[in-house]
Parts: structure tokens; sequence; C-alpha cells
């Protein structure tokens, strides 16, 4: 697979020849200027939560592609109304894209729309096919409800996951997540963006490491392959 990382909790991912855009907040973030909105190329847009901070760019980028957005029902009714191709989901339920299987998962965090309207319950994402598994836990606490995951998913070949502390899980909580998820190879991601998740990355490296796990921190607009 491919990855780039767009900052703050955005990825494009590359995934059985469709792409994958993930919680894209991108053009007010001064960290990801350097990255052109217009030129991110999406064939699905899958959003965890209404935060303005993962929702900011969902309508441009589903507008330039046609792109279809996936998440929780009062998200992706929400940008429907506006137009836009759709797909609802709820926590636990898993649909059969053109893709691979999509299955939507709890998350412990908030929701609402920019406006203070209710964007529903927070959620993350498991994708399979056969292009392998992976986990996008969106913005989440550290929740028992992860030990679910590798007892109804395949296994998973990487996940993503939220270490900034404060609005999240920190990166401390992400090892035991990582433990729960049954998962070695983190990517790292909502931190650093503001001066309330800033974190000290060779800490949070060392954290992981300890466990015999390895802790991803991508640049900001770069590309590699898992």
């Amino acid at each position: 697979m491919k990855i780039t990382f767009y900052g703050q909790a955005s990825f494009q991912i590359e995934y059985n020849g469709k792409m994958l855009v993930f919680d894209p907040f991108i053009s007010p973030n001064e960290q990801a200027k350097e990255i052109d909105v217009n030129g991110i190329k999406a064939d699905y847009v899958l959003v965890s939560h209404a935060h303005q901070d993962h929702i900011v760019d969902v309508e441009t980028i589903a507008k330039n592609n046609q792109a279809t957005v996936v998440g929780g029902y009062e998200v992706a009714t929400h940008f429907g109304s506006k137009g836009h191709k759709y797909h609802p989901m709820n926590h636990g339920g898993k649909w059969n894209f053109d893709f691979g299987t999509v299955k939507m998962t709890n998350a412990i965090h908030s929701s609402s729309f920019p406006d203070g309207s209710y964007g529903g319950y927070p959620g993350g994402f498991v994708i399979s096919g056969d292009g392998g598994t992976f986990y996008f836990a969106g913005d989440t606490a550290l929740t028992w409800d992860m030990k679910l995951i590798p007892m109804t998913c395949p296994k998973l070949d990487f996940a993503i996951l939220p270490i900034g502390d404060n609005f999240t899980m920190g990166y401390e909580d992400a090892v035991l997540a990582s433990d729960f998820i049954e998962c070695d190879t983190i990517i790292g991601c909502h931190y650093d963006t503001f001066g309330f998740i800033e974190i000290d990355h060779e800490a949070a490296k060392e954290a992981f490491s300890k466990k015999g796990k390895n802790l991803i921190l991508p640049e900001i607009g770069k590309t590699f392959e898992i």
C-alpha cells in the first residue's frame, strides 16, 4: 500500500487500485501549506467524525473527484444533503465496496459539526481485502473495545492511531492499544498540529520500541509504502 500523510489525521492510501482519503484537514493547517488540496485524488473520502479538523476539506476533495463520502450516518448524510455521493454506516457494521470491506469500529471521543450541530458518534474503520488489512482509529481514547478487532477482523498489517494526548490517547496509551489490536506496526497521527498535542518524538518511538513495536511518524506530504 502507498500511504501519503497530509498532517493531523489526514491520509491518502492507495488500496486495491482505489484512492482512499481519510479525515482531510489540510487547507487551514499551516504545517500542510505546501499541499495542494485540489491536486489530491480520491475515490472515497472516509470520515471518522464531524470535528472541523477532520472534515474541512471533505467537500473540495469529494467534488473534485466525484468521490463517495463514507462515515457514520449523521456525517455521511450531511454531505449527501449537499449533493455529494455518500454511504452511511454505523458502529459494528460492515460493507463490501469495490476495493474491499469496511467495518466501522467504536471510538471514544465527541463529535459535532463546526456550527455546533450534532455530528453523531465518532468511529474508526478497519479496511480489509486482497490488499491487506489496516485500522484507522480516528480520534479516540484507549478503549477495551479495541480487543474486539482481532476477534472479528483479519489480522492487521498496520494501524493508524492518534498519539498526541489531551484530545485523544497519548503515545503511552497507544502502546497498550497496539497490544489490544495485536498489531506491531503503528503509524502515529493527531500530534504536533498545535500546542495542545505536541509530543516528544524520541520518547514516543522509544515507548513502542521497548515493546518490540515500530512507530512510524511520517513526514507531511511524503509518500511511503507498507
